[in-house]
């Protein structure tokens, strides 16, 4: 059994080293522990350190790519170097690389293909008030878009399943981390979550450069992997309350019709029969990207099939 551990690194010199001693060097039940860093054009010494360190594998990229496009370029290398588990976690050492063993542990039970750190939010000094009640609210709604119980969506400290990770797709440029999460919901693959520890913070941030920017990524990278996974629930919600806001003004305009005013509100009944007709073209278009989806759940299963005979060979080259 081969554990993989993945690392994103955008100019992460001053603090890899301090991740990359803090990981595990032993796990029950796994036979191999080897390291990945993902190199998303650095200008400073970040691959020199990880080379002088030891580190089993480098991913470059000659410009920045971002966490999404980087995430999923250490997802292939570690598929086609034999990972059997692959674990993500950061660079600037946010969190408890002793606690890799708790998130592999259920996939090595075989109770799930992915599992989630869930990190102490509430208790966590160099997040604000406000950082905190947003995360929450985020981690609310990515369980509602995913029907799953995930407390702590946003969190980059995962491990995955060779079968899991050979079906992860990332459409959005920005992170991973919800999209994946929805999708796995949507594809009724096992995931849960353990608590784990952080670390002291090392560096800010650099995800987003401002709380709203956050924000508005996050609704949007949530909201665009709802419409992608369940298009028909939600154009639907979408069109239903168009439509009986329509109907409403409808309702309003025959109140006033019967009680022989209803010359007076003629635009209150072309405002409704506009709202109902856009409602229900919302709903087709519900209907059609609910088929598009049914497509492509098609091409995952092929794209699925396709990854294992490329991934399958490439061991074979190698042996």
């Amino acid at each position: 059994m081969k554990l993989i551990i993945q690392i994103p690194c955008y100019n992460e010199a001053e603090t890899l080293e301090i991740a990359l001693n803090d990981l595990p060097k032993k796990i029950d039940g796994i036979d191999e522990i080897e390291v990945l860093i993902i190199n998303d054009g650095s200008k400073d010494n970040t691959v020199e350190v990880a080379k002088n360190w030891g580190v089993n594998y480098v991913v470059n990229f000659k410009r920045n790519k971002g966490l999404a496009k980087g995430f999923m370029a250490g997802i292939d290398a570690a598929l086609r170097n034999g990972a059997d588990i692959i674990v993500n976690t950061d660079a600037d050492n946010q969190y408890a690389g002793e606690d890799i063993e708790k998130l592999v542990r259920p996939i090595l039970d075989g109770k799930s293909d992915i599992v989630i750190g869930e990190r102490p939010i509430m208790d966590t000094e160099h997040f604000s008030p406000l950082k905190k009640r947003l995360q929450k609210f985020g981690s609310w709604v990515v369980r509602k878009a995913s029907n799953s119980d995930i407390p702590d969506a946003p969190s980059g400290f995962r491990a995955y399943s060779r079968n899991a990770a050979i079906q992860l797709n990332v459409a959005n440029e920005y992170t991973y981390t919800l999209e994946t999460i929805v999708q796995a919901g949507r594809n009724k693959i096992a995931q849960t979550s353990v608590p784990i520890r952080t670390n002291a913070e090392l560096r800010p941030s650099r995800l987003f450069s401002s709380m709203f920017g956050y924000v508005k990524k996050s609704m949007l990278t949530i909201l665009r992997a709802f419409m992608m996974y369940k298009p028909l629930r939600f154009f639907s919600l979408l069109g239903g309350i168009i439509f009986a806001v329509g109907g409403l003004i409808g309702l309003r305009f025959l109140f006033f019709f019967f009680q022989g005013t209803g010359n007076g509100h003629i635009q209150s009944l072309i405002l409704s029969s506009t709202l109902m007709m856009i409602g229900f073209q919302t709903f087709v278009i519900g209907l059609q990207g609910d088929m598009i989806a049914a497509n492509r759940k098609i091409l995952e299963d092929i794209q699925v099939r396709v990854r294992k005979m490329d991934y399958s060979q490439d061991l074979d080259s190698k042996k």
